[in-house]
């Protein structure tokens, strides 16, 4: 089952991330943060390319690091204090500090496809809010206004995974079980080690 084509975004979602003995990743319970508009992720790493006997003599890529951002409806007052620093204090009010501990999560969303949506998971993010506090009259037209994040996205420190995303041959239930948690993957060496033939 192949896409051609991709487009939209949707069903985004964030995993609280801690570290535990030797930076080993636990992810939480994925929760849904409804409202998205758009979401742009640029790599931000460069490429190595060591020049030697008049040639290129050693190149690798640097996939380790991507910043971008997340537009939505509104930041969800649960992202707000799960993720981003802001005390909820006891009449209900949001407080945001000078210094907030920035909190790791997992991000995962879809692109819808024409075939089947593409879902992805980032592993390591970091959010911080983006825009400064705006706000415009309502004039004949209302002019919905939205928030973004400000995201960084970096490798688990344990096993330099970055982000994955379901393929044309991801099972079925791996697909649809793919916002229940956060995504482990498999695999089997003979897999990405094939062999030509002796």
């Amino acid at each position: 089952m192949s896409n051609k084509v991709r487009y939209g975004l949707k069903n985004v979602h964030y995993a609280p991330l801690t570290f535990g003995t030797g930076n080993a990743p636990t992810f939480g319970t994925p929760v849904r943060i409804p409202g998205a508009v758009n979401l742009s992720l640029a790599r931000s790493g460069d490429d190595l390319v060591f020049y030697a006997d008049d040639g290129v003599y050693f190149e690798c890529g640097d996939n380790s690091a991507f910043d971008g951002d997340l537009e939505l409806a509104m930041i969800p007052e649960g992202f707000s204090t799960d993720m981003m620093g802001d005390v909820k204090d006891d009449n209900g009010v949001l407080v945001t500090e000078g210094s907030p501990e920035r909190k790791h999560f997992a991000l995962m969303f879809e692109f819808t496809g024409d075939k089947r949506g593409i879902r992805h998971v980032v592993y390591n993010c970091t959010a911080s809010p983006e825009d400064d506090l705006t706000g415009a009259t309502r004039g004949e037209n209302i002019e919905v206004q939205t928030e973004k994040l400000k995201l960084r996205a970096r490798p688990l420190p344990n096993n330099n995974r970055v982000k994955a995303k379901t393929g044309d041959t991801t099972t079925q239930a791996v697909y649809d079980g793919w916002y229940e948690s956060v995504y482990s993957p498999t695999v089997t060496p003979e897999q990405n080690n094939a062999t030509t033939g002796d």
